[in-house]
């Protein structure tokens, strides 16, 4: 049943809407259109936020600086039982989903995805946010400029996060 639901949802969904549009006397091509422009102009708005966030991102991968952040903080993460490699994973996370993605593929092909890092790298990946790309995207599309409290309670959530799934994977694998 699940598999007839999942092949057919998505088709009725594309046929059900301009169909709903068209009962109310919507306009709907034209409705889409005016979707599809304002699309454009709110990618136009946060497409210099997103450039930075990425150049600054390839910086710290290829400057070394997430493997010298992670010697550095390599007497916490040992005494919390997070192996370094996962350090670069927990740093990047908040700021690229793509980029986290790459550093937990690394992980997972290195050590394999049955080992105990492998776990913790897709447990950390998958119970994470992309905290600063949500808010440079979502806030920068509607023009919120004070995010001082958004920014410190997604980082708070993210390092709760981390630590619960040292903890719980190291607890169930």
């Amino acid at each position: 049943m699940m598999k007839i639901i999942s092949e057919w949802i998505i088709p009725i969904l594309v046929l059900a809407i301009p169909f709903y549009g068209i009962i109310k006397n919507v306009k709907v091509y034209e409705v889409f259109v005016d979707g599809a422009k304002e699309g454009i102009s709110v990618v136009i708005k946060i497409f210099p936020a997103l450039v930075a966030m990425l150049v600054a991102i390839g910086v710290l991968r290829a400057s070394g600086a997430l493997d010298l952040l992670g010697e550095f903080l390599m007497p916490f993460t040992n005494k919390i039982g997070m192996p370094q490699e996962l350090v670069p994973l927990a740093l990047i996370r908040p700021l690229s989903g793509s980029g986290a993605l790459g550093i937990a593929t690394e992980i997972i092909k290195t050590h394999g995805a049955d080992s105990l890092i492998g776990k913790m790298a897709s447990a950390m990946y998958g119970s994470t946010e992309t905290t600063f790309y949500v808010l440079a995207v979502y806030y920068g599309a509607v023009g919120i400029k004070k995010m001082r409290h958004s920014v410190i309670s997604g980082i708070f959530a993210d390092i709760i996060a981390i630590l619960s799934c040292v903890f719980y994977s190291r607890l169930f694998f």
